[in-house]
């Protein structure tokens, strides 16, 4: 799979509503066939930070949601919402799922 976080630093007046403003974008990409996940986690730390934990099947998943008109019409305006440039990582992992944490079992 593909595996990809991104960290959308936020300006002040939007960081309280930005669930709200990357709704339909998230819903869509969850929507996509090649998706696997696509969940948005804010900071403890800073209020105004969001990180977006995305996973795609390999093959052509990753290049269709570029490809998508969601997916442009979000990175066309999201820019006006953000403190900075999005910091992104982006790698291969195996398999499609979460594994389980070999320090820590729960029975």
């Amino acid at each position: 799979m593909i595996l990809i976080n991104v960290r959308f630093d936020v300006k002040p007046e939007f960081a309280d509503t930005w669930p709200d403003i990357t709704r339909e974008f998230t819903e869509a990409t969850r929507a996509e066939p090649g998706n696997l996940w696509f969940d948005w986690y804010r900071s403890t730390e800073s209020p105004t930070s969001y990180f977006l934990c995305e996973a795609f099947r390999d093959g052509d998943a990753p290049v269709e949601h570029v490809n998508s008109s969601h997916f442009a019409e979000f990175t066309g305006s999201a820019a006006r919402y953000l403190q900075r440039t999005p910091r992104i990582i982006n790698t291969t992992a195996e398999g499609e799922e979460w594994g389980l944490m070999g320090e820590i079992t729960v029975d």
